[in-house]
C-alpha cells in the first residue's frame, strides 16, 4: 500500500508542472547511452508520448555518432573528428544520411508509435527548414588548417513545418542534416541543431540528454541551477572544460535566442526527462538567463 501511496504522491507532485507547462514546446536533444540501451530507448519513447498526452509538445532532435562510427568501421573507414565534428567527405555524408536520416530516425519514430504516439521523422531537407553553410576550414591541434568536408554551420531555421506537425498532434523527430544554398546535404552537430530549433520555436525548455550527471561546480558536485554569469565564471576558472564547454555554450545561445530555460541531464537515468521536468528537485543542471 505504501508503494501505491508514493506513486499517487508523485503524480500530485507533477500536477502543478503539468498545469504550468500545458501547451508549451519542449525541444529535447536525444543522444548518448539513452539511444543505445534498449530499456532506456523504450523508456524515452514512453516518456515523450506521456508528455504529449498531458498537453506538452515534445520535439526530438537526435544524434547518432556511435551508430555512424559502426557503419563506417564495417566498411573499413576510420572516422576523424575536429573539435567534436566529424570530418565528412562525400562518401561519409552518404553514410550519415543513411544512418541519421534513415535508420536511426525511423527507429525512433517507430518506437514512439509503438507506445501510442504519433511521430513524423524529418531532416533539414524537408521543406528546406534547416539551412547551413559549409565550414570551410578548421584548425587541428597541431595548428594546421584543414577542410572538414561537408560539415555545416546553421544559418537559418524555418520552423513552420515543425510547428504545423506539433499543432496537428505529432511528435517531430529531427535528424541533424541541413542543406546549403545549392541544396546539398551538410552534416551538423546535433546539439547545435537542437538549440537552434529551440530558438526558432521559442521553446519553453531545451533539454540536452548526456552521459554525465550534469554540470559540476568548483567542489566537483553537480550544480542544480546555474546562471549565464556563473557559467562564465566557471569556464574562466577552468572548472567547465572539454566536452562540456560546447554543451553549455549551446544552452546559453538558446537562452539568448528566446528559450526560457535549458537543462543538461543524465540520459543514463531512467525517465530522466520526466524527473527533471515534473519533480521539485530534478536530476541535472538547470541553466537560466
Amino acid at each position: 500500500m505504501d508503494d501505491l501511496i508514493q506513486k499517487a504522491a508523485t503524480l500530485q507532485e507533477a500536477l502543478p508542472y503539468i498545469q504550468r507547462f500545458h501547451g508549451d514546446i519542449f525541444v529535447i536533444k536525444y543522444g548518448g547511452n539513452a539511444m543505445v540501451d534498449p530499456e532506456l530507448r523504450d523508456g524515452f519513447a514512453r516518456d515523450v508520448v506521456l508528455m504529449k498526452y498531458v498537453g506538452l509538445h515534445p520535439v526530438v532532435v537526435h544524434g547518432g555518432g556511435p551508430q555512424i562510427d559502426d557503419v563506417l568501421k564495417s566498411m573499413g573507414v576510420e572516422s576523424e573528428r575536429l573539435h567534436g565534428l566529424r570530418v565528412t567527405d562525400d562518401h561519409t555524408m552518404e553514410v550519415v544520411e543513411m544512418v541519421l536520416g534513415g535508420k536511426m530516425n525511423q527507429e525512433i519514430v517507430s518506437l514512439i508509435a509503438s507506445h501510442g504516439g504519433r511521430a513524423v521523422g524529418l531532416t533539414g531537407k524537408d521543406d528546406a527548414f534547416l539551412r547551413a553553410e559549409k565550414v570551410e576550414k578548421m584548425k587541428t591541434k597541431s595548428g594546421k588548417w584543414v577542410d572538414p568536408g561537408r560539415v555545416g554551420s546553421v544559418t537559418q531555421v524555418n520552423p513552420d513545418v515543425v510547428r504545423r506537425l506539433v499543432e496537428d498532434g505529432f511528435i517531430p523527430v529531427i535528424a541533424p542534416i541541413a542543406i546549403d544554398s545549392d541544396g546539398r546535404s551538410l552534416n551538423v552537430n546535433a546539439d547545435t541543431v537542437a538549440g537552434k530549433v529551440a530558438e526558432a520555436l521559442k521553446a519553453r525548455k531545451f533539454v540536452i540528454l548526456t552521459d554525465i550527471e550534469g554540470v559540476r561546480g568548483g567542489d566537483g558536485e553537480v550544480v542544480s541551477s546555474l546562471s549565464a554569469r556563473e557559467i562564465d565564471a566557471l569556464k574562466l576558472d577552468g572548472v567547465i572544460e572539454g566536452g562540456m564547454v560546447p554543451k553549455v555554450e549551446c544552452a546559453l545561445s538558446a537562452l539568448s535566442g528566446g528559450v526560457r530555460k535549458a537543462h543538461i541531464i543524465d540520459g543514463r537515468v531512467r525517465h530522466a526527462v520526466l524527473l527533471e521536468i515534473f519533480t521539485d528537485h530534478g536530476i541535472g543542471t538547470e541553466i537560466t538567463r
